[in-house]
């Protein structure tokens, strides 16, 4: 019992170091890039009912390569959009994503990644593709310069 115990917990340790420090609030999150020169990689999704989104999630945003790159180089910016009554965001929080919704993604793709400067200039868009987590990382890079 303590075996599977010690087990269980050593997953969890492993699933949260793998996973992004997400910002939810944009202007936290572009004071955060103005101090550390980042860029912010605003991402839209419906995290209970998008199936690129929850793809993207596991895939990439989760992925060993990519938490590690992100970690040092971008301020990760989550905007969710969950349907189920059970994944509700308070209104406060809701109100916040439908304004960056607003602003940034008024076509209402999802998955909506926006590669933004420490001003909330746009510097690139792109949508769900089907690549590798270095190539994520690539198409993120390619915006900066």
């Amino acid at each position: 019992m303590r075996i599977l115990l010690l087990l269980s917990h050593l997953f969890l340790l492993t699933v949260t170091a793998y996973t992004q420090n997400w910002q939810t609030d944009f202007d936290k999150a572009k004071e955060q890039a103005t101090q550390e020169n980042k860029p912010i990689v605003l991402v839209f999704q419906g995290s209970d009912w998008c199936a690129p989104c929850m793809k993207l999630e596991k895939d990439i945003w989760n992925s060993k390569e990519f938490s590690d790159y992100a970690i040092t180089n971008f301020i990760m910016l989550k905007a969710d959009f969950p349907k189920k009554k059970a994944n509700a965001l308070d209104s406060k929080q809701q109100e916040h994503n439908n304004k960056l919704a607003e602003t940034y993604n008024q076509s209402g793709y999802f998955p909506f990644v926006v590669v933004l400067n420490n001003t909330g200039k746009v510097l690139g868009t792109f949508g769900y593709k089907k690549i590798a987590p270095k190539e994520y990382i690539n198409l993120i890079e390619s915006f900066k310069k």
